[in-house]
């Protein structure tokens, strides 16, 4: 790569750019189902697999702590997840889905799918591939 800084050519400024865009896309498309993009990464995690902490959604999802707090407030004000008590801690709660919750799951994620097709519908198939496979590979391990 060129030491040379221009825009057009900046990583970090175009997948800035592309990701605004894709959050703006999928906030769009769950708002007709009324559900707030701010509470899709716990659910993505949630629905991957249950009982897991606060602490373990907020590190899968890439989300802070206290705002991962306030998710799990939310969800649970909306009957979506439930805390139970963490039989291995005295002060950690595991958290899961509720019917509702899992409910949703079919409805929500084939939005995503949608957005997410749309998004890559520029590049041809193994392109897409390889994006996603680089990707990954620069994915923050915390």
């Amino acid at each position: 790569m060129d030491d040379k800084f221009e825009r057009q050519t900046s990583f970090g400024w175009l997948v800035n750019v592309v990701a605004h865009h894709a959050a703006k896309q999928l906030e769009v498309e769950l708002a007709k189902h009324d559900f707030p993009r701010s509470l899709w990464p716990t659910m993505m995690c949630l629905w991957e697999k249950e009982g897991i902490t606060q602490r373990e959604i907020a590190q899968i999802s890439k989300v802070e702590n206290s705002t991962t707090t306030r998710t799990i407030d939310k969800l649970e004000s909306l009957g979506l997840v439930e805390r139970r008590a963490d039989p291995n801690s005295r002060r950690s709660y595991n958290i899961y889905l509720t019917d509702e919750g899992r409910t949703l799951k079919e409805t929500l994620q084939p939005v995503a799918v949608t957005v997410n097709k749309d998004l890559l519908s520029a590049l041809e198939p193994d392109e897409q591939t390889q994006l996603i496979h680089l990707l990954n590979k620069m994915m923050p391990s915390k």
